[in-house]
């Protein structure tokens, strides 16, 4: 099968997301001016340098009340900091439920029952469980083509690892098994790892 976007696909879903699996989530939390926090989730995530650590999230959908996008983008235009949580399977149900299309003045940590701690290098709060969190710092909003597509650019400032997460000094993946996001509702998580080198090495 052969389909031009443009044209659409003529299958009964939209298969694109299906297709650049599995995609990391990133659980950014953002804090408005007014003080709000906010946490929600994105899988158009990734980690994009080492030197100094950066990473991405692309938002593309938007919220009458936000000016084009949605609430994570418009605090972090407004205040130029936010924390990238990431999410393990066992929470799973409180990711998803701050996902939900709540108004500008709910705080989804309240409302889905998970805890909170500051941030070490930024306003800003962060999963007080989370495996990891990379506190950062906006280096560049970005629009891309269509309405509400933006991606937002940070500098790594800060960075919390679980203790038990730690195995004799390696971030074990395994112990909190990742949650990533798949095509359509579907969901996975890493269980298992294996190693390859490269040529040369």
């Amino acid at each position: 099968m052969f389909y031009r976007p443009q044209d659409g696909h003529g299958l009964p879903h939209n298969p694109f997301n299906a297709i650049v699996t599995p995609r990391p989530i990133g659980w950014i939390s953002t804090r408005g001016s007014n003080g709000q926090d906010n946490p929600a989730p994105y899988s158009f995530f990734n980690a994009v340098a080492y030197f100094p650590p950066q990473v991405m999230f692309a938002s593309t959908s938007a919220k009458p009340d936000r000016d084009g996008t949605k609430d994570s983008v418009g605090n972090i235009r407004d205040t130029g900091v936010f924390c990238v949580n990431v999410v393990e399977y066992a929470m799973r149900d409180v990711m998803n439920e701050s996902s939900g299309p709540w108004e500008r003045e709910v705080d989804e940590f309240t409302k889905a029952g998970i805890d909170r701690a500051e941030c070490e290098t930024i306003a800003c709060s962060r999963v007080a469980a989370a495996p990891a969190s990379l506190e950062c710092k906006l280096t560049q909003i970005v629009q891309l083509p269509g309405e509400a597509n933006f991606v937002v650019f940070g500098e790594v400032t800060g960075v919390h690892m679980r203790d038990d997460c730690l195995k004799d000094g390696v971030f074990d993946v395994t112990t909190y098994q990742p949650l990533s996001r798949m095509g359509y509702r579907d969901y996975a998580r890493i269980t298992e790892v294996f190693s390859l080198k490269r040529p040369g090495e």
